[in-house]
């Protein structure tokens, strides 16, 4: 993939992403990269004392350092800040980071030199995938750890995977036919400021959630034929009426999938019910303003994606100045908003699950979906599940950008925690996933205990596509394996793609 710096939009680190295909800048960027590289150059070689490039780092900027000395520098600062601790990335997480560290350094502004941009694009040609642990940064100063740890490997150091073996960063350069690169001056500097790693887990979150917000439409819109609910609450002029745009889309979406429901046809006339319960009801306005959220959230990371968040920065002038782009707190935003809204889509649909499961709701359903119930508890574990996870994240959706904590000797005496802000998304998306994916194994119960009344042939087709996987539940079976394939059908779109909703950020 050809990454154009400062216009690379969501839809491609999406694909680059899920493909784990190389990626490499486009040739119009060379001229900058090799300007501002010569800029650096001369600086280091002149008197005037410049932050990164002749002097020490942070409370050290004050310490002034030899031109002889200036590789030793860029090294030291690479080895001492690979402390990074925990459960390394997901190697397409790392490759997408890897991807957005080039997007960076493409814009000209980080004095990076054309072969170290090289390197990089030849790793993720040939898939040497540094180890990059997933705890260390509190985003600010840029992700100094994790990047570290992904530098480290540039220069020979670290660890790194190769088809799927972890080798010492040498051996991986070497196996792939690689060298490594003494860094010059300013260069380590430059590629471990920045918030990559936390756009990174940040923009996976945004990924995987997106995908959940839309199965949240098509299982939702499952469950309300399987309690024979009302379609009424989705009529166009409802929505209209208040205007949200992500309302409007849910509501159209729930229409679109019910449409030609024989269900529905069943009990439009002589219902005793009057109004649905609220999961049911507002699924339009709560997954609505939660698909609203994201999409404010993704405008945030699209623009950080391209963004130069490294330190000092060459300037068109020439000039290298300081300041402070690498502190992430857009992106520890982003994430917080995510998390509201990963938190919330959960936490109506596990309502949905448990209106399934309870005879007093369900509109005669049997209890906990079991053909046998008494003999049979059917789906009651299931949704005690959906409630755990649920209860978890809530937990998780708590801001993290709120949280700083003065660092470096308090030279860097107020950060933005984005790095765990975003980090926490993986395991809401993970959560929610299970939570839908039980949402659709009940709902396809139920919705086969109306026959011989029949949904719409939209849900039909999920139905199907969930049946190709999970059969019915007849009696109590060992549940796990289901939750988890289910979890799966809802992580990799195939219930979206049966439905045929399919929704751009």
């Amino acid at each position: 993939m050809i990454l154009t710096p400062g216009a690379t939009t969501l839809a491609q680190l999406e694909t680059l992403w899920r493909s784990e295909a190389a990626a490499r800048l486009c040739d119009s960027a060379r001229p900058g990269i090799a300007a501002s590289a010569a800029h650096v150059a001369q600086a280091a070689a002149g008197d005037v004392a410049i932050y990164g490039v002749n002097t020490g780092f942070g409370k050290l900027a004050s310490v002034r350092i030899a031109a002889a000395d200036t590789a030793t520098l860029q090294r030291n600062l690479i080895l001492s800040h690979c402390c990074g601790v925990g459960d390394p990335l997901p190697r397409p997480t790392t490759r997408l980071m890897m991807a957005l560290k080039l997007l960076s350094l493409g814009r000209g502004a980080s004095g990076i030199r054309p072969e170290t941009v090289d390197l990089i694009e030849a790793m993720l040609a040939r898939g040497v995938t540094p180890v990059v642990p997933g705890q260390g940064s509190v985003g600010a100063s840029g992700d100094l750890a994790p990047l570290a740890h992904m530098t480290a490997v540039l220069i020979g150091a670290g660890q790194a995977e190769l088809e799927g073996a972890v080798l010492p960063g040498a051996e991986a350069l070497a196996r792939a036919g690689l060298a490594p690169v003494v860094l010059g001056a300013k260069e380590g500097l430059a590629l471990i400021n920045g918030t990559q790693f936390s756009t990174a887990l940040a923009l996976v979150g945004l990924f995987d959630g997106w995908r959940c917000a839309q199965s949240s439409i098509v299982t939702a819109s499952l469950t309300t034929d399987a309690i024979m609910g009302s379609t009424a609450p989705t009529r166009p002029e409802i929505h209209s009426l208040r205007g949200h745009r992500g309302q409007i889309e849910v509501a159209a979406g729930i229409r679109t999938l019910m449409d030609g429901s024989e269900i529905r046809e069943s009990h439009r006339i002589g219902d005793s019910r009057v109004q649905d319960p609220y999961c049911i009801r507002c699924q339009p306005q709560v997954a609505g303003a939660a698909i609203d959220l994201l999409r404010f959230a993704a405008q945030t990371l699209e623009i950080e994606a391209n963004a130069v968040t490294d330190n000092p920065l060459v300037l068109g002038s020439g000039d290298i100045v300081s300041g402070g782009n690498f502190h992430a707190e857009p992106v520890a935003f982003a994430a917080d908003q995510i998390a509201l809204a990963l938190s919330e889509i959960g936490a109506i649909a596990q309502r949905r699950v448990a209106l399934m499961v309870d005879p007093v709701l369900s509109h005669d359903l049997p209890p906990f979906l079991t053909p046998e119930p008494g003999l049979n508890s059917g789906f009651m574990i299931a949704e005690v599940t959906t409630a755990a996870l649920m209860s978890e994240n809530k937990h998780l959706a708590n801001p993290c950008s709120t949280d700083s904590t003065p660092t470096s000797a308090n030279q860097e005496d107020h950060v933005s925690m984005a790095a765990h802000g975003a980090r926490r998304l993986g395991q809401m998306t993970r959560n929610l996933q299970v939570i839908l994916g039980v949402e659709a194994i009940c709902a396809a119960q139920g919705v086969e205990f109306r026959a011989p009344l029949r949904t719409s042939r939209a849900l039909q087709r999920v139905v199907a596509a969930l049946r190709a996987h999970i059969p019915p539940l007849e009696g109590d079976r060992y549940l796990a394996d289901d939750l988890t394939t289910a979890a799966g059908l809802v992580r990799d779109g195939a219930l979206l793609s049966a439905a045929g909703l399919d929704t751009p950020i």
